[in-house]
C-alpha cells in the first residue's frame, strides 16, 4: 500500500472522528434529554435545511426511542417529575408553530403514544421574523411557511400528547428589546394561550435562543415553571437553573447515526 493511500485513509478517518465523535463520553441516561425540533417536512430547497427533519426520518427517530425504552414527557411533566424521571427520559420540543407539526408529526407521535411540547408564536401568520436575528435572513422563507391554525392546534391538545408553550408574542429578538416589550412579549403570550386554548401555559422558549443574562426572571416572573434555550447539551436537571435547559438540536442535515450519537453525547461531533 502506498503512502498517499495510506495518508489518505488517515485523513478520512480524522474527519469522521472529528465530524461523529464516536469516543466521546456518554452523557448518563439518569439524565433526560431535550430534543429540538423546528419543522417535519421534505426539504424542497432554501437556505433553513438543518430546521427540516423528513417525516421518514422523524419517525426513524420515534420508532428507536420506543423500542428502546425512553419514556416520553412534555416539558411541565419533566420539571414536576425531575427528582424521579426514570432512566432514559426524553422531551420532544417544536418550535414556531408551524403546520406540519399537526399534518406530518402528529400521526407519528399518536402511532407511537410519544408526548411533546409545542412552543407556539401567538402571532404567528404572515409574520417575518428570521431577519431579527440576522439581517441576510430577510427572505420570507420562513414567514411563507403555513403555521398552526387554532382549530389544529385544539385538535393536538385534545390528543392529550401535546402541551402548548410559549415562543413569546411575535418571536421578536429579546435582546433588542426594552424591558417594558420583553416582558410583554413574554408574559402576554402566556396570557392568550391560555385563553384561547383554556390551558395551562407552563413552558417558554427564548426565541433564536438569544436573552439577557437575567431575562430568566422575567420568565420565572411571570409565572412559567421551565424554560428552554438553543444552548446544545444535557442537563442534570435536578440542579440545572429550570429556566435555562439546553437542548439537543435535532437537524435535518443529520443522518441516523447522527442522531444517536446526539442522544449519547448531546452533540453529533466535536462541536456540534
Amino acid at each position: 500500500m502506498s503512502i498517499s493511500i495510506i495518508i489518505t485513509i488517515l485523513l478520512v478517518i480524522l474527519y469522521y472522528s472529528y465530524r461523529y465523535a464516536w469516543w466521546g463520553k456518554p452523557v448518563t441516561y439518569q439524565y433526560p434529554r431535550i430534543l429540538m425540533y423546528h419543522m417535519i417536512k421534505e426539504h424542497t430547497g432554501g437556505k433553513f435545511k438543518g430546521l427540516r427533519v423528513s417525516p421518514r426520518m422523524f419517525e426513524k427517530q420515534i420508532k428507536y426511542l420506543v423500542e428502546n425504552g425512553w419514556h416520553f414527557f412534555t416539558m411541565s411533566e419533566l420539571i414536576v417529575q425531575k427528582d424521579h424521571l426514570p432512566k432514559r427520559s426524553v422531551a420532544i420540543t417544536f418550535d414556531d408553530g408551524y403546520e406540519d407539526n399537526y399534518i406530518h408529526a402528529l400521526p407519528i407521535l399518536k402511532k407511537y403514544g410519544a408526548k411533546a411540547t409545542v412552543y407556539l408564536v401567538v402571532d404567528r401568520h404572515n409574520r417575518e421574523w428570521s431577519s431579527k436575528r440576522k439581517a441576510k435572513n430577510s427572505s420570507g422563507e420562513l414567514m411563507r411557511e403555513p403555521k398552526l391554525t387554532d382549530d389544529q392546534i385544539k385538535e393536538m391538545i385534545q390528543s392529550e400528547l401535546i402541551e402548548i408553550g410559549s415562543h413569546t408574542l411575535t418571536h421578536d429578538n429579546l435582546v433588542q428589546l426594552d424591558d417594558e416589550r420583553k416582558e410583554s412579549e413574554i408574559r402576554e403570550s402566556k396570557e392568550k394561550i391560555e385563553e384561547s386554548f383554556n390551558v395551562e401555559c407552563e413552558s417558554f422558549c427564548y426565541p433564536f435562543g438569544l436573552y439577557k443574562k437575567d431575562d430568566w426572571k422575567l420568565v420565572r416572573d411571570a409565572g412559567y415553571s421551565n424554560a428552554t434555550t438553543t444552548n446544545i447539551g444535557i442537563d442534570n436537571i435536578k440542579v440545572a437553573n429550570p429556566y435555562l435547559l439546553k437542548r439537543i438540536t435535532v437537524s435535518g442535515k443529520d443522518n441516523f447515526l447522527a442522531f444517536l450519537l446526539k442522544l449519547r453525547t448531546g452533540k453529533r461531533g466535536v462541536k456540534k
